[in-house]
């Protein structure tokens, strides 16, 4: 008996995840999928489900697999997958929405306190044979503005980190509700006016692409420090260099770009006064295990839905009875 394909477009999934799933096929598509190999997997296996790790998920990829019914994000952001063409074609699409919310959240942190006190700079500098102790200065974040662009469960945890360093704590996100009292809840202006620290935690959409752009970042005080762990398509990668250079912003600790992998040739590998990583805010040992859990049990979820859809759909006949003609 064949068994039914999920395809995971990335090398692995973690052992528990694996388990959950084992009455299917799994076929994974490997570290670093192009779409066109995305394309090919679903045109030659036919999955049903789709767990989506690496890459994007596009409407080709979709229509290469007419088996499809469901997509599963192994992560908290949808914007890599195509929803209107999911939603066109009659997929479901369900995010791990919060479970790598710690994680990001002290990466966040993590990016900030070496920007703030210059940690990567000094330990090339030690490996170098110098010893800046005389010379060095580092800001201190205590009493500071911190504004976050996003208060769901990266943000709020964000928020918890911060107030705890004695920052005060500015946020806006028109959704939020019942904000701890440490968050004050301000508008998007107040943010880039106000702030001394800027950190981006919402998801990228078509209205707020860039929104970080050279406008922005004059109205910001000088020596803002910027963090993002969120989607690199918030940020004017032109504009932020800009200003970096020009001492406008003192500091950017960044974890996403506008085309990743970051290109060899790209100017942020150059600057000083950049911290990089890439895009692993989402990554640890813990994560990587809740995150398959909550997509495997997710996929599974949605595909039990759509199969009790699929049943009641189908028209009843009647019975015989016992006697009748």
């Amino acid at each position: 008996m064949n068994m039914e394909t999920i395809l995971v477009t990335g090398a692995d999934l973690a052992p528990p995840a694996l388990k959950l799933l084992s009455n299917f096929e799994l076929i994974f598509a490997g570290k670093a999928p192009t779409e066109d190999d995305v394309i090919a997997l679903c045109k030659r296996h036919n999955p049903i489900g789709v767990i989506v790790r690496y890459g994007k998920f596009a409407r080709a990829a979709m229509e290469a697999a007419p088996a499809l019914r469901v997509i599963s994000r192994h992560g908290a952001g949808v914007d890599v997958i195509d929803l209107d063409a999911a939603r066109a074609l009659g997929i479901d699409v369900r995010a791990a929405v919060g479970v790598n919310a710690a994680a990001v959240a002290e990466h966040a942190a993590a990016l900030l306190l070496a920007s703030a006190k210059s940690t990567v700079k000094l330990d090339e500098r030690m490996r170098e044979g110098h010893w800046d102790k005389s010379t060095h200065k580092s800001q201190e974040l205590g009493g500071k503005t911190v504004g976050l662009v996003g208060l769901g469960a990266i943000g709020r945890r964000f928020a918890r980190i911060a107030d705890a360093m004695d920052m005060k704590v500015i946020g806006f996100d028109p959704g939020a509700r019942d904000l701890p009292d440490y968050v004050e809840k301000v508008s998007l202006g107040d943010i880039w006016t106000r702030s001394d620290v800027i950190s981006l935690h919402c998801p990228l959409t078509d209205s707020n692409r860039m929104m970080i752009n050279a406008d922005v970042l004059a109205k910001c005080k000088r020596g803002v420090m910027l963090v993002n762990t969120a989607r690199g398509g918030l940020v004017d990668e032109d504009a932020l260099l800009d200003a970096l250079r020009s001492g406008q912003v003192f500091a950017a600790g960044l974890d996403s770009f506008a085309q990743e992998p970051l290109a060899a040739d790209h100017p942020f590998l150059k600057e000083a006064n950049v911290v990089l990583s890439p895009h692993v805010g989402g990554v640890s040992v813990e994560t990587y295990v809740n995150l398959g859990l909550t997509a495997a049990n997710n996929l599974l979820s949605m595909l039990a839905t759509a199969r009790q859809q699929f049943q009641s759909s189908i028209p009843q006949t009647k019975r015989r009875t016992k006697g009748s003609s």
